[in-house]
């Protein structure tokens, strides 16, 4: 059994050129992006995508939809309505799988669309479609919660599911707990650290409270042969463009030993 890939989520560029993002992550040495859909053209255009791509070498191992508050309003405010134009996007662009988030609170019809209609439309599109694990917003010991489907028995009913390791770690969840509960419905890993300070730090791996390098063994020795991305906040980096590539090629080749 092959591997996991290894990729480089482009939200650690957040609103940059995509041409940009792919530069960087092709110099570091990466095989794959994952492109998160942004308000920047070239991430919405599964044209560009595949030609800066092949440009640079990289496959598009996903297309992150827009589901963050700060995308709210790219292609459409209707979740479903940007699903749709993920998986239109993800086959243009050659990328086998679409990343999304569970609805919040209030995003009833979401939440019936997710039960109803979301099992089987891998089989009938060819695209995966996956449920990321989000996190409560803690307020001293208390938690709020904003996404109907947070918790883990509210994700039994997914199919396809992508498991955030910074995500968990703000839920309080153990990684252990989440891959047996993800089983084989695990898709797709979203890999950061965590500050371990009730929020979403995304830091890179090894410099938060996560045993990454356990989970990444446990991921090997399971058998899991889909894709890794790096979710990275590299604000730290960004500056200094030698210091990013060191740490962006530190991160690989860390990674890549423990899912080889």
């Amino acid at each position: 059994m092959a591997p996991a890939s290894l990729l480089f989520s482009s939200a650690a560029f957040f609103g940059r050129p995509l041409a940009e993002t792919c530069r960087i992550v092709a110099e570091a040495g990466f095989d794959g992006i994952e492109i998160m859909v942004t308000k920047e053209p070239s991430s919405q255009d599964p044209r560009r995508m595949r030609e800066l791509a092949d440009d640079h070498g990289l496959e598009i191992g996903a297309i992150h939809a827009p589901s963050l508050l700060l995308t709210r309003s790219v292609w459409s405010t209707d979740p479903v309505a940007k699903i749709y134009r993920a998986i239109e996007v993800a086959e243009q662009a050659g990328a086998p799988l679409v990343v999304t988030h569970p609805p919040y609170r209030w995003q009833r019809a979401y939440r019936r669309w997710l039960a109803e209609r979301l099992p089987g439309l891998s089989e009938r599109t060819g695209v995966i479609v996956a449920i990321e694990n989000m996190f409560p917003v803690w307020l001293g010991s208390r938690d709020v919660t904003l996404h109907a489907n947070q918790d883990l028995d509210e994700l039994e009913g997914m199919p396809d599911l992508v498991l955030d390791t910074s995500h968990a770690a703000v839920a309080r969840h153990d990684l252990d707990e989440v891959l047996r509960r993800f089983g084989r419905r695990l898709r797709h890993v979203h890999l950061s650290d965590n500050a371990g300070k009730g929020w979403d730090s995304h830091l890179p791996p090894g410099e938060g409270v996560l045993d990454l390098d356990t989970f990444m063994k446990t991921l090997a020795a399971n058998g899991y042969d889909r894709a890794v991305s790096l979710e990275v906040d590299l604000r730290a980096h960004r500056s200094d463009p030698d210091r990013l590539r060191e740490a962006m090629v530190r991160m690989r080749e860390h990674c890549a030993d423990l899912l080889g």
